[in-house]
């Protein structure tokens, strides 16, 4: 059993940036593929990066390479997700997720979600 614990998430303008958390109960967080996935009102819950349990080897959505860097600390029991020139359309509940492939339904453990809003 792993429990997860998102924060950071908050109300950012346009351009800023935000530093995700999700940490996790037990140490077998070690041996996971960690994956983040959000979901905006009315849309499908949609993959947004992962990272391989050694952290050596990541993935992102395309709509924010370039932009968001997910990363771990496996002595912490923790993973990351640094958000930077994020839009209106970045606006979602963010979710962290194990194992975390970029198919939501093969997911066995989630975090409560934390609230992400970017206004224009």
């Amino acid at each position: 059993q792993v429990h997860l614990v998102e924060s950071g998430g908050g109300l950012v303008q346009a351009g800023g940036s935000l530093r995700l958390s999700c940490a996790a109960s037990s140490g077998t967080f070690r041996i996971y593929t960690m994956g983040w996935f959000r979901q905006a009102p009315g849309k499908e819950r949609e993959f947004v990066a992962n990272v391989n349990p050694s952290g050596r080897n990541t993935n992102y959505a395309d709509s924010v390479k370039g932009r968001f860097t997910i990363s771990r600390d496996n002595a912490q029991n923790t993973a990351y997700l640094q958000m930077n020139s994020l839009k209106p359309e970045d606006t979602a509940v963010y979710y962290c997720a194990a194992p975390g492939y970029s198919d939501y339904t093969q997911s066995r453990y989630w975090g409560q979600g934390t609230q992400v809003t970017v206004s224009s």
